[in-house]
């Protein structure tokens, strides 16, 4: 083993990623990505369950948007307190040629498409739950957390796209995307 390098985690995921890409993700083994990150067995199982969750850092998510929409100015209604929280996400993402990557990867690999689903779904959870916590109603927190994901779905896509506008600026254009499209309403073949 070579001398302590730091960054361990940031290691254990540039190497799945990288293994995952060259060789597919049921192809590779923990074995593997602990060696090409020049880590041991123990290191990948302090920071990581399993191989899927070494793409799924979305605790970061939680631990930024959480106490900031409990944070939020009282009386804000429940998707202009998401929106604020979501305007933070800068300041947890990953380098735009990482999550690309990532993203690649996820889109080939059945179970890690299914992994991102349930942690998509599991935030969606806690996001409902802060909002309820904060006096809303479940189906109004509900609603707000299903739009709210829907705006910053969209508004993360635009900056993974080389969109460089303020993130803040991204979310109030997709916001209103998504107003404009459900103001259409029924449309007739």
């Amino acid at each position: 083993m070579a001398r302590w390098e730091g960054n361990a985690r940031g290691r254990l995921e540039r190497a799945a990623l990288d293994l995952f890409r060259e060789q597919g993700y049921d192809g590779t083994t923990v074995v593997q990505i602990t060696q090409r990150a020049n880590l041991t067995e123990r290191s990948f199982y302090r920071w990581f369950a399993d191989k899927r969750e070494v793409l799924f850092g979305d605790d970061d998510l939680e631990a930024c948007y959480l106490p900031r929409i409990e944070a939020a100015p009282e009386g804000l209604g429940a998707l202009p307190a998401l929106l604020l929280a979501f305007a933070s996400t800068p300041d947890v993402l990953r380098p735009r040629d990482f999550l690309l990557e990532r993203a690649a990867v996820i889109a080939a690999s059945p179970p890690l498409r299914e992994r991102e689903l349930i942690k998509m779904v599991t935030l969606s959870e806690k996001l409902v739950a802060a909002l309820v916590r904060r006096g809303h109603d479940h189906q109004t927190a509900s609603l707000a957390a299903d739009v709210g994901s829907a705006v910053l779905r969209l508004a993360t896509h635009r900056w993974l796209l080389g969109d460089d506008s303020d993130f803040s600026d991204l979310l109030a254009t997709a916001r209103r995307d998504l107003l404009d499209v459900a103001a259409e309403g029924p449309s007739t073949p």
